[in-house]
């Protein structure tokens, strides 16, 4: 038995003296209400009106049961408006500053066709944790190594001009003893200074013959790109992010690096219900599974053959 909905028909009913009138208060037919009314009654095994062809009187009992049913109906109007409310309040997700204010745009915009509001705070790696921490977010996408993530995105070098190999290794930008000019530079973006994608990095220039001042972190991502895209230095970046950039992308020799993410929630959140609904914008919004950089690659490859 539908407990709210017998005694919202009994409510209406009651206040208004009529089961036609009552019944279309209630937005509901009179067959309807009497069969609602009809079941409290056997229910209860006591009646609650006493029928006459134009009026619908309480009966001593029903005037006993009218105060707990009307409690209970504004009880789960409450209720009702409550949920709606809640549902209503705004996600205030911490989202990483690689993510394009396209993709940003994409996912906030998928977020309301799932009855989402996304109240979006970009912030670097440590910020995030940090406003999750302080509960100023309901969730944080957090970078974490790849064996954690529930999305992972390649990382690979990138630069200005078509390097004509399928991978690029680090122990190419080594510079010897009769090179001119400037050694090539690998720049750091922020969201990579963490330390499972810096530290492999540094162990690796270290492993290869690299100068210290040849792995750059940079303070922000349009300081590093501007440096790449007026040398020959390189960016360390997702194969979406160098496609926005108009830069040549191939993946590192020596080593597979990729951004992790994990959605984390504070105390009063559900991670569990904003991935469930939002995974797949979440993914696309951070570059995910692009497959960019298996088509560079496949390009590479083609032109060494």
């Amino acid at each position: 038995m539908d407990l709210v909905g017998v005694c919202r028909a009994f409510v209406s009913v009651s206040e208004r003296g009529s089961f036609t009138v009552g019944a279309a208060v209630a937005r509901m037919s009179q067959s309807v209400a009497s069969r609602r009314v009809a079941a409290l009654e056997e229910r209860f095994g006591e009646q609650l009106f006493e029928r006459t062809s134009r009026r619908a009187v309480l009966t001593p009992f029903g005037r006993e049961m009218l105060p707990v049913a009307r409690q209970l109906v504004q009880a789960a109007d409450v209720l009702l408006h409550e949920a709606e409310a809640a549902k209503r309040k705004p996600w205030r997700l911490a989202v990483p500053g690689i993510c394009s204010t396209a993709g940003l745009a994409h996912l906030v915009a998928e977020a309301r066709g799932h009855g989402v509001t996304l109240d979006l705070r970009v912030a670097a790696p440590a910020r995030r944790l940090e406003l999750i921490h302080a509960q100023q977010v309901r969730a944080a996408l957090l970078a974490v190594p790849a064996d954690e993530a529930t999305w992972s995105v390649p990382l690979g070098l990138a630069g200005v001009r078509d390097p004509g190999v399928r991978r690029v290794y680090l122990e190419t930008l080594r510079v010897g003893r009769s090179a001119r000019g400037p050694a090539r530079r690998i720049w750091i973006q922020p969201e990579d200074d963490v330390p499972h994608i810096r530290d492999p990095l540094t162990r690796l220039r270290d492993a290869v013959g690299l100068r210290p001042a040849q792995l750059v972190a940079a303070t922000d991502l349009t300081t590093a790109a501007a440096e790449v895209l007026c040398t020959r230095d390189l960016l360390l970046c997702s194969p979406a992010q160098a496609g926005e950039l108009a830069l040549k992308w191939r993946p590192i020799g020596e080593i597979a690096l990729s951004r992790g993410f994990a959605l984390a929630a504070a105390a009063d959140g559900n991670p569990q219900h904003l991935e469930g609904r939002l995974g797949g914008a979440i993914a696309r919004c951070l570059g995910a599974g692009t497959g960019e950089s298996r088509t560079q690659a496949d390009t590479a490859e083609g032109a060494e053959a």
